[in-house]
Order: C-alpha cells, then structure tokens, then sequence
C-alpha cells in the first residue's frame, strides 16, 4: 500500500529533509521512526516532492512511502502527530494512493513564498522564519525587477555551483512581489526549482530593492548564465515550500494555504 502525507514543518531545528550520515536531525528522519511506530514496521526511504535545505520550512510539503500496514488516515494524522513530539513537525492530511503516484514525479508544479522582514532592529519573535534586513526596501523596483524572470529561462546564474540538475532550464509562472507593513513576500511557481534558485533569486530582488542595482540587472544576471554575477545568496529563514501541484485523478485534500506569517 503506498501512502501519501501532507505535512508542514518549521525547518529551523533540522539540518534540512534528507537524511544524512551523523548525527544531525533532519524532517526525514524524525517523521520515518513517527511512521514506523504507528505502522509496526520499519518505515524508510519516505520520497519527498522538494528536499528543503537546512533552515528551509514547509507548510504543505508532500511525501509517500509504502508500508503493508492497513490504517485508516484519521490513524496516519492523529497516531503519528502524536509520535512527532518535538512539535516542529505537523501530519495535515493521509491519502491512499496509486503505484503510479510519486512525491516527486508527479509533482506537475511546486510554489516558495521567501519572507523578508525590513526594519532598522533586528527581530526578537520569528527570528528564524524571516530574512531579516535592516535597511528600507522599495517595493516597486522589485516588483519590475521580478518580472524579467517569469516565463522558460536557463536559471543557470541563479543556482548554486553544488546543484546536481541535468538541465538549467526552468518555467517559472509567476514572480510577485507584496508587501505588507514591515513584511516583503516573495510568491514564486514553477515547473521545478534548481538548487537555491529561490534563494538566489531573493537576493537580487534585495539588491534592487535597496537602489544598489537596477531592476535591468535580473535580467543581465539572467542572461550571463554565470553566478558569480548575481548577488549572495539570501537565509534560509524566510523560505517556505508552499504547495506542491499534482494531477487531480490522484485526489489529494491538498490545502494549499497562502497565510504565512
């Protein structure tokens, strides 16, 4: 029986999803020996549909593992929240699925919300959900800026060296930038992400937004094709994997929430 999980977690306290030699906490870990408990069996090799690097949160991340334990998916939810003590990870629904579903293949399309937090003083509350910066930011600069990067790009200047993707070539479709009192939301969707793509992509829309460089400038980073011409790369604090996008045959209660902070 394979089974698919929504669930949501705060990415601060582990050293990203995957599983990794050491003895570092990471989502994968903590949410298999969760599942194991309630499955009476060894519960492993959960597939992911996005791997969020250390720092990185999720509201609706979505995974699948295969178990031969017949549980209703009121027991999935309730039995391994109740396993997940810690409390940095939440179950938010179960859904039997098909051998044809996976995580990550299926996935048809994956949204990030990036959270800046511009004041002069640093945060004390959230301090590890947002990107903090501490000068003023001009809204419609980034604004203008984002728009040269929707649409089929090589994203290839916006990635870090270590992304192992065969092609660099990504469609993004949609980049909006809002703004709400002290808070810039950065909404981005797309067929797939490279690895820090989003990242990236946040600290050239910084760099705009503070008047150091032009809003052109996205787009000249974007046509080099190089990344030591972009900007750094911004923490991982303010990003959230948002939604991930299947086809509606699989029949996911999916909730696709947009409140974020």
């Amino acid at each position: 029986m394979r089974i698919a999980l929504g669930i949501e977690y705060d990415g601060s306290a582990f050293s990203g999803w995957q599983i990794q030699d050491g003895d570092y906490p990471t989502v994968q870990g903590t949410l298999e020996i969760a599942l194991s408990k309630i499955a009476n069996e060894k519960i492993t090799k959960c597939q992911v549909a996005g791997r969020t690097d250390t720092g990185v949160h999720a509201s609706e991340q979505v995974i699948h593992f295969n178990t031969s334990a017949d549980r209703t998916t009121r027991s999935w939810v309730m039995g391994v929240n109740r396993y997940l003590t810690d409390n940095n990870i939440s179950v938010l629904w179960a859904h039997p699925v098909s051998e044809e579903f996976h995580a990550r293949f299926s996935a048809l399309r994956r949204r990030y919300r990036y959270v800046i937090f511009s004041r002069s003083i640093r945060p004390s509350f959230l301090r590890s959900q947002v990107s903090w910066y501490r000068g003023e930011l001009n809204l419609s600069r980034m604004q203008e800026a984002a728009a040269y990067l929707t649409g089929e790009h090589d994203f290839n200047a916006y990635r870090t060296v270590h992304c192992q993707a065969k092609s660099s070539v990504k469609t993004v479709y949609y980049l909006n930038v809002s703004q709400q009192g002290e808070y810039f939301y950065i909404d981005i969707e797309a067929n797939s992400f490279l690895h820090h793509m989003v990242r990236n992509i946040a600290g050239v829309l910084i760099l705009v937004g503070t008047g150091e460089k032009e809003p052109i400038w996205a787009r000249e980073v974007l046509n080099s094709k190089d990344r030591t011409k972009a900007g750094k790369t911004a923490p991982s604090g303010g990003l959230y994997l948002t939604h991930i996008t299947y086809n509606e045959k699989f029949g996911l209660p999916q909730i696709d929430s947009k409140t974020i902070i």
